[in-house]
């Protein structure tokens, strides 16, 4: 029997900020800038999801360690440049917080102060304040469970009767591997196919995700 919902757990990139497009811009211009050319759709591929971690492991196996630590703070700076000029909350997620009842928080690869800066640029920090995980806090990033589980641990909720919105392929994966229900928001750069799989809902307006919640 499938339990009812007791939590909403949000990844932050690409689901409440749109700073995946951001990201993605920043690494092609790294790789461009240090050694490895990258086109969009393999940064997509290798990088959106992942852990910082995870990231530079995949630099320093191609470039070397150095470099990847080099790559790893420059991106850190171009990106909060790039975020205070022009970063916007994902459209619609507004109206789906204002709809959505059920407890919520938010566990994201990114680091603590990374969210602290996204979100309070985009005016959503306080609405999660106290309730935000990072992957900085467990062994494994996405794709492995670690995260979610930490999540609802720290929460009080049975993974069971978690549900994760994601809009990439490890975070789908992870929500799989925890024992939760996920939702793939397709709306911004991760093609709907490759969200697609057992226990997930794939949509893309976030302004039905309240309805879609009410569904299951």
């Amino acid at each position: 029997m499938i339990k009812p919902i007791e939590l909403v757990i949000f990844d932050c990139d690409g689901v409440l900020v749109d700073s995946e497009r951001i990201a993605v811009r920043v690494q092609v211009a790294l790789g461009a800038e240090l050694g490895w050319p990258l086109a969009e759709d393999e940064v997509i591929r290798r990088f959106i999801g992942r852990s910082t971690a995870s990231i530079g492991e995949q630099v320093a196996a191609r470039l070397g360690e150095e470099t990847a630590g080099v790559w790893r703070t420059r991106f850190e700076e171009l990106h909060r440049e790039a975020v205070d000029t022009g970063l916007l909350p994902v459209d619609g997620i507004r109206e789906a917080l204002d709809a959505i009842t059920l407890p919520t928080c938010v566990a994201s690869s990114g680091s603590h102060d990374k969210m602290r800066h996204t979100l309070g640029r985009t005016g959503l920090y306080e609405h999660f304040e106290g309730r935000i995980h990072s992957a900085t806090e467990v062994a494994r990033g996405k794709p492995a469970p670690d995260l979610f589980l930490y999540a609802a641990r720290r929460m009080g909720v049975d993974p069971a009767a978690c549900v994760v919105v994601e809009d990439s392929r490890p975070g789908v994966e992870a929500a799989r591997a925890a024992g939760m229900r996920a939702f793939g928001y397709a709306g911004g750069l991760t093609p709907a196919e490759l969200l697609e799989g057992p226990d997930t809902v794939v949509f893309h307006d976030m302004r039905k995700l309240p309805s879609l919640l009410a569904e299951q």
